[in-house]
């Protein structure tokens, strides 16, 4: 079965969401550290952005599940777009003189006046890690003949966030003096751990969207002859 050609009813809206998510999650989330207590663990110290961007990683599950990679790639660009424009307002709108009777200009630099290193390493780790998401999920799909698909949600997010957690934290404070460099193996363990642990707290919730959509789409595609390379459009 192909894709070609066909329109579907809530495709855009699956993109949209995850679009949303992966810009808010990016933008607004990593402004704040948060801390908690874990047994075991004791005091855990985070960003906030890390208890929202595993959710793209479902959406990307579901594309991929529902609609097929070359469907989940097209959404994949337009979130690494959206991404580096939102990277761009930020750094511009900060940028600008402030009035002399606001006196909000620190504030809002704390909040959005992210380096562009930082930025840079978060869209270079986003789009590694969501191709290889959705590349390992279509393929597990085909082995698991789309039994068992706990499986691959989770595979899937195992093999994504350790690209993605492996990429960031290097590229975007190795050597910067913001986090030390012998704490940085800690730190993105405990960020990759919590990633995944968010795309399993999911997983029902994947399942029941999941089986939503085939059922109204009426679309549970195979990745049998999909042409694999991220920078393909193609459908």
């Amino acid at each position: 079965m192909t894709t070609q050609g066909r329109s579907y009813r809530y495709y855009e809206f699956v993109m949209a969401a995850f679009v949303t998510i992966l810009i808010c999650s990016n933008l607004i989330g990593p402004a704040k550290i948060a801390q908690v207590e874990l047994p075991l663990f004791g005091a855990v110290a985070f960003g906030a952005g890390v208890l929202f961007f595993p959710i793209s990683y479902v959406f990307g599950d579901v594309l991929t599940e529902v609609y097929g990679y070359a469907r989940a790639r097209r959404v994949i660009w337009a979130g690494f777009a959206g991404l580096g424009f939102a990277s761009f307002m930020a750094s511009v709108v900060v940028a600008l003189p402030p009035a002399p009777f606001w006196q909000h200009q620190q504030a809002y630099e704390v909040a959005f006046g992210t380096t562009w290193r930082i930025a840079g390493a978060s869209m270079i780790a986003y789009f590694c890690g969501e191709f290889v998401n959705s590349y390992v999920l279509a393929r597990m799909k085909i082995l698991t003949r789309g039994k068992w698909l706990w499986t691959r949600t989770i595979g899937s997010t195992i093999f994504g966030e350790a690209v993605d957690s492996t990429l960031f934290y290097p590229l975007a404070f190795y050597n910067s003096g913001i986090i030390p460099n012998d704490a940085l193996p800690k730190v993105m363990l405990v960020q990759f751990l919590a990633k995944v642990g968010v795309e399993v707290l999911f997983t029902p919730v994947t399942y029941k969207i999941v089986n939503a959509l085939k059922r109204a789409e009426h679309e549970d595609y195979y990745d049998r002859r999909t042409n694999f390379n991220p920078f393909a459009m193609k459908v």
